[in-house]
């Protein structure tokens, strides 16, 4: 089950997701980027977007996954609500394929902070000891 919050951090927003799978922790921690900049709840998935990263290891997959969602809010003016995440590992690291779900950019959405770029600051990933995973960044808003 996905779960996301933010938390407190000294001039940002931190955000945090949960999933009871690693993909599943990080569909939830692109909800919670998505939250800190529209009502999440209010996103409808009219439109899907396909997205392939790779990286060398799990913070560098979600650095790229999370800048690559940011990308294509900037460039297509899309926000997105609903993500459906799968990771392979390989040879050379991991491949992260995902899609997507959203609609363009509205005052329906309650637009909120504006995130600038995401960061490796205070990111982890890991497991709970509750076996559950969870995957965390401060964004720079």
């Amino acid at each position: 089950m996905r779960e996301w919050e933010h938390y407190e951090h000294t001039a940002d927003i931190g955000i945090r997701g949960y999933g009871s799978t690693l993909e599943e922790a990080f569909e939830a921690v692109a909800l919670a980027l998505f939250d800190v900049m529209v009502d999440v709840r209010k996103v409808e998935p009219k439109e899907c977007r396909e997205v392939e990263v790779e990286g060398e290891d799990l913070m560098a997959l979600l650095y790229n996954f999370l800048e690559e969602l940011l990308v294509l809010h900037d460039m297509e003016g899309l926000v997105f609500g609903d993500f459906r995440v799968e990771i392979e590992e390989g040879g050379e690291g991991y491949r992260l394929k995902a899609r997507a779900c959203g609609e363009p950019l509205s005052e329906k959405h309650g637009p909120k902070e504006e995130v600038k770029a995401i960061t490796y600051h205070e990111m982890e990933i890991r497991q709970l000891s509750d076996g559950r995973w969870m995957a965390q960044l401060v964004p720079d808003i």
